[in-house]
C-alpha cells in the first residue's frame, strides 16, 4: 500500500519535527529520568499548543475529532527524538475518561494522565496529574502512586497504582487500546528511524583498519537489512491509522516495534563499546526500542491476534 499525505498533514509533521529539533530533548530526557519534570513540561504544552493531544479527542471535548493518521506522524516525531512522558497513556486515557472537563485538560496539555492496564504498574504515575486503573469491572481513579521502580528504559518510570472510586463501567477499552497500540508502533518507528540515522553518521566517521566502517560490505548488509525492516513496518503503521481494524493495528505494532529492536541491536553492535554508556545519546534511543517492543501488548499477543483475525477471513 502507498501511503501520499496530504499537504496539511506534511505541514504538520514538518512543524513537528522542527520544533523537536530544537528542543535538546536529550537533556529533557535525562532530567526526566531523574525525575525532574520542568522542562519535559514545559515541552509537553509546546506539543499540546501544536494540536497533539487534540487529535485523540472529540470536537465538544475541545479535540478536532480523532485523526488516527496524524496521530501516527506525531507520535512517529516524538519517537524519533526521544521525547519522555506518558504519551501514549495520556492519548489513551483521552479515549476513555467519561469527564469532558479532564478530557479538556488532557487537550490543552495543562494535564498528563497515565494508565495501568493488564497489571497494576502504570507509567511515570509520579508526574501524573490524572492516575487511571482498568480492571474488569471498569474504569477506576487511583488513589495514589507507589515508589517509583526501575524500568528496561531509566526515562520510563514505573509505579504501582490501586484502584480507586469507579469512574465507568462501560469504558470504550476496544478504542482506546487500539490508539494505544497505534500511537505505540507509531513511536517505535520513530525510534528505530532515529537509531537507524545515528548509526549511518557514526559509521561515516569511525575509521578502522584506514577507512570509515560504513565502506565495509558486512557494516553496509546489516544496515541494509534494518532500513528494509523499517521501510516495511512504515506502511503498515499508517495502512493501521486508516483502518483502525484490530488486527491491522496488531501487526503493525508487532512489526514496527520489531523492526526498532532490531534496528537498535545493530546500532549497539555498530558503535561497539561506546554504545553501552549512559552518557552517550545513542542510549537514550536504545532502552526505548527495548521498553516499547512489550508496551501495550508483548509480540505474541500482537501475533495471536493477527493469526486469529486471518482464521477467521478464511
Amino acid at each position: 500500500m502507498r501511503i501520499v499525505l496530504d499537504d496539511e498533514q506534511r505541514a504538520f509533521s514538518d512543524s513537528l519535527e522542527a520544533m523537536l529539533t530544537g528542543a535538546d530533548t536529550p537533556s529533557v530526557v535525562r532530567e526526566w529520568s531523574r525525575g525532574e519534570h520542568g522542562s519535559g513540561r514545559a515541552l509537553w504544552g509546546r506539543l499540546a499548543s501544536a494540536g497533539v493531544f487534540a487529535l485523540a479527542a472529540p470536537e465538544e471535548y475541545d479535540g478536532v475529532g480523532v485523526r488516527p493518521v496524524e496521530l501516527a506522524l506525531a507520535f512517529v516525531a516524538m519517537g524519533r527524538h526521544a521525547v519522555p512522558g506518558p504519551l501514549v497513556e495520556t492519548v489513551t486515557a483521552a479515549a476513555l475518561l467519561p469527564t469532558p472537563d479532564l478530557v479538556k485538560r488532557l487537550v490543552s496539555g495543562e494535564t498528563l494522565a497515565t494508565v495501568a492496564y493488564g497489571g497494576p504498574y502504570a507509567l511515570d504515575g509520579d508526574a501524573a496529574d490524572v492516575r487511571l486503573v482498568l480492571t474488569p469491572d471498569g474504569l477506576h481513579a487511583a488513589t495514589g502512586h507507589g515508589p517509583v521502580r526501575p524500568s528496561l528504559d531509566p526515562a520510563r518510570r514505573l509505579t504501582a497504582l490501586t484502584p480507586g472510586d469507579l469512574l465507568t463501567t462501560e469504558p470504550p477499552v476496544a478504542d482506546a487500546l487500539l490508539l494505544a497500540r497505534l500511537t505505540t508502533a507509531a513511536q517505535a518507528l520513530g525510534v528505530g528511524l532515529a537509531l537507524l540515522d545515528r548509526t549511518v553518521a557514526y559509521v561515516k566517521q569511525r575509521i578502522q583498519f584506514g577507512a570509515p566502517i560504513g565502506s565495509f560490505q558486512a557494516v553496509k548488509h546489516q544496515l541494509a537489512d534494518a532500513k528494509t525492516a523499517l521501510e516495511f513496518a512504515r506502511p503498515l503503521v499508517f495502512a493501521a491509522a486508516l483502518t483502525l481494524d484490530p488486527a491491522d493495528v496488531a501487526a503493525a505494532k508487532v512489526t514496527a516495534c520489531e523492526a526498532a529492536y532490531a534496528t537498535a541491536r545493530t546500532a549497539l553492535q555498530l558503535h561497539g563499546a561506546i554504545g553501552y554508556t549512559a552518557e552517550y545519546d545513542l542510549s537514550l534511543w536504545l532502552s526505548k526500542a527495548r521498553a516499547l517492543r512489550t508496551a501495550w501488548g508483548s509480540p505474541e499477543e500482537c501475533r495471536d491476534m493477527v493469526l486469529s483475525a486471518d482464521g477467521r477471513r478464511w
